[in-house]
């Protein structure tokens, strides 16, 4: 249609639907994510304008919706450039053979090149128009290859087909406003109807959950009719007020523990949501709290509800996937799965104080940690060698008896009944049973705290000794598997050691007090481990380059750290990392001198200092001096004496920061040497012809490049040279 004299190309919504079998909840999320960023993708490629891209999810579906797309692509004009003018026409504008086999190539006649003006002068070209194609005919191209690109971290085969999806796909939709958009994947084609709700369809047809759409823009309010609600937005607004709105019924409050993953699991477990609540018999509150919450959250993924005080009510509230007034019979079901699961952890609760934590440390011995590596009685063992060992190195030799009483203890709980049916529950229950069992506070403390940070997010061990547990564990861990060659390859990681390495470099950088030497405390692991003749001589990896090769892969974690969590420069994580001695490595102190680099970094001064020092380590490198001794009775220049001075009070200043790691100090010395190294280059010839000049302000030149290094290898640091 026309308006105003202008041409308005005509829009419509274009709907794609896969409908699956169930789909796993935490599946869903991540595949809306990629199906948006492909469509995208797709429809910037295809230069077709639209509105908003909307993705959605239930258990049953995956679907996009892309408002005021536009009906096809506008015409397109493209120039495919040939020789120059002068080698496709000769001197009296006759066509070359090079001209006829252009035209040829392309599909022309010599009588339709043309020739245009270009920057390199004048060449021919083919102006070729290219019809634009129409929506309906690039989505039915375009649509199984977004489907086919989705990834999950599982995927199965269900038919001859071969093709791989989370669950099986049953059926396809797509729609392009009123135009069914036909295309096939796996075997199914594509059509117009979704179905609804399984059992809460309100059509006349009884008997079929079957939906007939007639338009995309359809989609949303024809599912709600039919009981399915499509928007997780929606679905997780209805859930928070009815979640509100039940708890206050019983004078209760939500439990804020995993109270966000909960609520993403309710939203896309159900396709209509609705919240029940449930009660257990009070007897079981008698039952450790952590125990009663992972019974409710893990493995049924209900909402605990306390009073105001934080205790835990009898009670509970569950997600369903139905309207309220059919929920009788789901209700009580709940509550038995949830009485059965209870009187369990009741009766593992009491068989296992019948035996004491230290008492467990022998049946360690039936638990195979790797096959390589030998037994949880013997990691164990190495632990409370390692631990003491690392609590001397800390300088904190006064906590080294409490610490080797939690290593002892540390793995003891995997025996017990409760960690064998709530394996999350590990360290958990063994702070629990070590009070129980009245082990001191700081041992039971150490034991459920050691397994931290078990995320990203999550905090570190607040106490020494479960720090010190923390550190010993995973040390342990990462130095046997890379002693066996079992170390991470590409993305793969089964044994998590990138998490591992992770957690021990939050922990030594968090907790900045722990001032250790991680090449001795490798290599002491190391000597524990193949003292207990582990692993195998025959399955054993080269000892040195194996913890060579494991320090790298620590200090990877830790520029990782750096990055993502602080905002650290690359280039300024590599300027302090190049400087480390390799006979050390305090990552504490390590990260201080970062931070502190990276402070510095943003005062106007250091750009123009680096590209001093650069000029300076430059002329260095290049005549390979290796003479540092200055003659001051040389100087002929006051430039050269300032510089002399300034590099004698800038190495005094320099040596008091970095003895009492003030780096921030340190730097500004070197900050201060900026005027006197810019008047030293204005000021006199480097290379002057008497040779005894020359070396004497080679050796100057050699002095800043090492006053420099003693902080960082500054010549990693990219700056902008004006």
């Amino acid at each position: 249609m026309r308006r105003k004299g202008r041409s308005v190309q005509r829009t419509a919504t274009l709907l794609v639907e896969i409908g699956t079998e169930e789909l796993p909840w935490h599946m869903i999320e991540p595949a809306l994510h990629q199906l948006g960023y492909l469509f995208g993708q797709v429809l910037e490629r295809e230069r077709l304008p639209h509105g908003e891209i909307q993705t959605f999810g239930t258990p049953r579906r995956l679907s996009v919706l892309v408002t005021d797309l536009v009906a096809g692509q506008a015409p397109q004009s493209q120039e495919v450039w040939g020789p120059p003018q002068a080698v496709a026409f000769d001197a009296h504008g006759h066509p070359t053979q090079a001209a006829y086999g252009f035209a040829k190539s392309q599909g022309v006649q010599v009588a339709d090149l043309v020739v245009r003006e270009t920057p390199k002068g004048r060449y021919v070209c083919v102006v070729k128009e290219q019809p634009g194609r129409r929506t309906p005919e690039l989505m039915a191209e375009a649509i199984p290859q977004v489907i086919l690109g989705l990834t999950f971290p599982k995927a199965m085969k269900w038919n001859d087909t071969g093709i791989r999806f989370a669950r099986p796909i049953r059926w396809l939709v797509g729609l392009y406003g009123s135009t069914t958009v036909r295309f096939e994947v796996a075997g199914v084609q594509s059509g117009s109807s979704t179905h609804g709700h399984r059992f809460l369809q309100q059509t006349t047809r009884k008997r079929s959950d079957i939906i007939k759409l007639s338009t995309a823009d359809q989609y949303l309010p024809s599912l709600e009719r039919a009981g399915v609600i499509v928007d997780q937005n929606r679905r997780r607004s209805l859930f928070e007020a009815q979640l509100r709105d039940q708890a206050k019924r019983v004078k209760g409050f939500i439990l804020a523990t995993n109270r966000e993953q909960l609520l993403a699991q309710a939203v896309y477990s159900v396709e209509y949501p609705a919240v029940i609540c449930g009660r257990f018999d009070s007897r079981y509150l008698d039952l450790p709290k952590e125990v009663l919450v992972t019974s409710m959250q893990e493995h049924q993924g209900f909402f605990p509800l306390v009073d105001r005080h934080g205790a835990l009510l009898p009670r509970f509230l569950a997600a369903v996937n139905t309207k309220p007034d059919k929920t009788n019979c789901i209700r009580a079901g709940n509550e038995r799965v949830l009485a059965a699961r209870l009187a369990d952890a009741q009766y593992f609760f009491q068989e296992d104080q019948k035996t004491k934590l230290v008492e467990r440390v022998p049946q360690l011995q039936g638990i195979i940690f790797h096959q390589k590596l030998g037994s949880l009685f013997q990691k164990t063992e190495r632990m409370v060698t390692l631990i003491g060992i690392l609590a001397e190195a800390c300088g904190r030799g006064e906590l080294k008896e409490t610490c080797q009483r939690a290593a002892l203890l540390s793995k003891a709980d995997l025996t017990t009944g409760m960690v064998g049916e709530f394996p999350s529950l590990q360290g958990t229950m063994g702070q629990i049973y070590a009070g129980l069992d009245g082990e001191s506070e700081s041992v039971s403390q150490a034991l459920g705290e050691y397994y931290s940070p078990k995320t990203p997010d999550d905090q570190v061990p607040q106490t020494e000794v479960g720090q010190l547990l923390a550190l010993t564990d995973r040390l342990d861990t990462l130095s046997a598997f890379f002693q066996a060659g079992l170390h991470p390859s590409g993305s793969e990681d089964p044994f998590g050691l990138r998490r591992s390495a992770y957690g021990l470099v939050r922990i030594l950088v968090e907790k900045s007090h722990l001032v250790v030497n991680l090449v001795d405390l490798i290599a002491q692991a190391t000597q524990v481990l193949h003292a207990q003749g582990l692993p195998p001589q025959d399955d054993r990896s080269d000892s040195e380059k194996s913890r060579a090769r494991l320090l790298e892969f620590i200090m990877e974690r830790f520029r990782f750290y750096g990055r993502t969590v602080h905002g650290l420069r690359e280039d300024v994580l590599e300027a302090v990392l190049a400087s480390r001695p390799a006979e050390v490595c305090d990552l504490s102190d390590l990260f201080t001198r970062v931070q502190a680099l990276h402070a510095i970094t943003q005062q106007p001064d250091f750009d123009p200092l680096i590209v001093g020092f650069k000029r300076a380590h430059r002329l260095v490198e290049k005549e390979g001096w290796m003479q540092r001794q200055v003659y001051p009775e040389h100087f002929v220049h006051e430039s050269e004496r300032n510089l002399y001075q300034g590099l004698v009070a800038a190495q005094q200043q320099l040596t008091q920061s970095m003895n009492h790691r003030d780096y921030g100090a340190a730097l500004q010395a070197l900050i201060k040497l900026k005027p006197v190294i810019d008047a030293f280059f204005l000021g006199v010839l480097v290379n002057a012809p008497e040779p005894q000049l020359r070396a004497n302000r080679l050796s100057l030149l050699a002095c800043v490049n090492d006053l420099f290094g003693q902080v960082a290898d500054f010549s990693r640091i990219q700056v902008h040279e004006q």
